[in-house]
């Protein structure tokens, strides 16, 4: 579920499923699309960095026009996400000029489609008038973005996932992964895979099956440090971000980041200063 740069695949099969697979999200039919803005455009994209920090996208401005404007605030509209506040900025640009500016996008809506999807952006020109402008998107991203976070919900609904806890264990970190039955669906579900990531290696005796009939599953955790170079532990933007295999029944396999709290996260700092 992260990438390394913008990504503009859109994961189409990660929250759908045949009718006897894992309930896809009912999502409404698209609205009517978005007027476009003669001299301007946007598009959304996602870096490593804002994965890192979650929740976040950089909306990327265009002066496609022949007069500098500068954008005061911006906001995301988008019937797939809850609406947030505009965030004030200020950004002048002239024609020609692209800006990325971040901005932040509110819980999913797995009802609603991701797109038509808009900027909305206060723009001021030359002359001091303010307007303020619904600006549509290019957000292949957005819509990438929707679909993983409601396939994970859908899966995350027939079984939850719960560390209970990490603890230091020699030149490694262990403790628990453990799936609960959270529902009335009583198919099996797999924990098919643990991918760890820059910093920190981390095993696990899988796949592992929460049979039919049964309602937790545990399985055992060991992290230990893949490389301690110092341009790895100075680069990597998501040091605990681990991503799990989930499949219920016969569905694909949904990727799902391993929760982990603050004290799991002291755990596996601390194991730099032990391992490196």
């Amino acid at each position: 579920m992260r990438r390394t740069a913008v990504v503009l695949a859109v994961l189409l099969c990660a929250a759908c499923s045949d009718a006897a697979g894992t309930s896809a999200p009912v999502t409404s039919p698209a609205g009517p699309s978005v007027a476009a803005v003669p001299g301007i455009e946007a598009e959304v994209r996602q870096w490593r960095t804002d994965e890192a920090v979650g929740g976040q996208v950089q909306v990327t401005v265009t002066d496609t026009g022949t007069e500098p404007f500068t954008v005061t605030s911006v906001a995301l509209e988008s019937p797939g996400f809850a609406p947030l506040p505009d965030r004030p900025v200020d950004v002048a640009f002239a024609p020609g000029r692209t800006v990325d500016v971040p901005v932040r996008y509110g819980d999913v809506d797995c009802g609603e489609a991701a797109e038509p999807a808009a900027a909305r952006l206060t723009v001021v020109r030359p002359d001091g008038r303010a307007e303020q402008l619904r600006v549509p998107l290019s957000a292949t991203v957005l819509t990438r973005i929707h679909s993983e976070e409601c396939a994970a919900r859908t899966v995350l609904a027939v079984a939850g996932v719960d560390v209970p806890g990490l603890a230091p264990d020699g030149d490694a970190v262990t403790g628990t992964l453990t799936l609960t039955r959270a529902g009335d669906d009583d198919r099996p579900v797999t924990v098919t895979r643990l991918q760890g990531n820059v910093h920190y290696a981390a095993a696990a005796d899988l796949p592992r099956t929460l049979g039919a009939g049964e309602s937790t599953l545990e399985v055992g955790l060991r992290f230990t440090m893949a490389r301690c170079d110092p341009h790895a532990l100075a680069e990597a933007k998501q040091p605990y971000l681990f991503l799990l295999g989930l499949q219920v029944g016969d569905d694909e396999e949904v990727p799902v980041d391993l929760p982990l709290d603050q004290a799991d996260r002291d755990q596996l700092a601390a194991l730099v200063d032990r391992g490196c």
